[in-house]
Formats: structure tokens, sequence, C-alpha cells
């Protein structure tokens, strides 16, 4: 690819890069700033740019590495999220069990989850879902499955413990299966 087709290229996945910057970061401007800073980083490194991924995998490894950064400087200074309201913003989930703590009831069956990650429409639902859940929830969430940081990172940078860690990715697990499968699986039978 010449670098002219890489900035073509580049222009053409703005949008999707700075959705998932938004994602992860939950803040506008921060989101900008890391799809801005990830495509200077590309654009001045285009010429470098081998072929060995695709331009698009290439790209958003720099908006990850760009994301992790801004993650980082954040609990630098102190921005450390506060897990013990976490406990206030999942109340709802208490509705989904019994008192002996099994479903109320059981979870739906989804048809086809494999073909749903082919669909559009299904990250849009997805994105709306993920909004739905404490940001808290769905930052960890993205860092452990999208981001693909290990749980000790994750750990490390957010200044938790691990079992905390594993309570809140959890958590974001019902949020998320809750909401898909009203919103989008539920749809479908």
């Amino acid at each position: 690819m010449t670098p002219d087709e890489i900035q073509a290229a580049l222009a053409d996945m703005r949008p999707q890069m700075l959705r998932f910057a938004r994602l992860q970061l939950r803040s506008e401007a921060a989101a900008e700033d890391a799809v801005q800073e990830a495509l200077l980083a590309a654009h001045t490194s285009a010429d470098k740019f081998t072929g060995a991924s695709s331009v698009k995998t290439w790209v958003f490894s720099i908006l990850k590495n760009k994301i992790i950064d801004e993650l980082r400087r954040r609990v630098r200074e102190g921005n450390v999220m506060d897990f013990a309201a976490a406990e206030d913003e999942m109340k709802d989930l208490d509705d989904l069990f019994d008192q002996r703590g099994h479903w109320a009831a059981p979870p739906m069956a989804w048809a086809d989850p494999e073909a749903a990650l082919d669909n559009q429409q299904f990250w849009v639902v997805f994105e709306a879902c993920l909004d739905g859940v404490p940001p808290k929830h769905g930052r960890i969430f993205m860092m452990r499955e999208i981001l693909g940081l290990e749980t000790e990172e994750i750990c490390k940078e957010l200044a938790i413990s691990p079992s905390n860690c594993w309570v809140l990715l959890h958590r974001a697990r019902l949020g998320l299966r809750e909401c898909l499968t009203q919103r989008w699986f539920g749809e479908q039978q």
C-alpha cells in the first residue's frame, strides 16, 4: 500500500476508531485526543508500514496503546474509579436472582451468537448495552475483552484486587447478557 492509500484508509476508519475510543474512555474529549494521537502516529510512520497486517489492525493497535496510555495517566493523576459506588449502580442485578442465589428465570438460549458477531447492527446494540452498564464495569470489561489486557495488568492500572476485578467483570457480563438477551437475541425468537 502506498502512503496515499494508507491515508485514505485512515480517513475511512476514523469514525470506527472514535466509537471504539469512546467506549473505552467514556469521554468524548479523551476519545478524540486518543484518536488524533493514533492517526498522527500512523500518519508519521505510514512510510514504515510493511503490510505484515492490515492497515486497520495496525492503526487499531496504535489506538489501543494510546487508550492504555490514557488509562495509565488517569491512574497516575489519581482518577481511580470509585468502586464503592458500583454496589449501588448494580442493585438491579439482584432482581435476576432468587433468595438462594439462583437465576429467577433461566437465561434464554441465544439462537446463533456467532452469526450475530458478523452483523453490524449487533454492534450498535452491543454499544448501547455497554453504555447501559455502569461505566466502571464497562471500562474493565473493555480492558479485558477488547484491549486484551491481563487481569493482573488491569488490577495494577486501576489499583484494585484481582477478586474485585473478577466481580466487576462478572457484573459487566451479567448486565451485557441481560441487555443483549432483551434487545438483540430476544427479538429473534
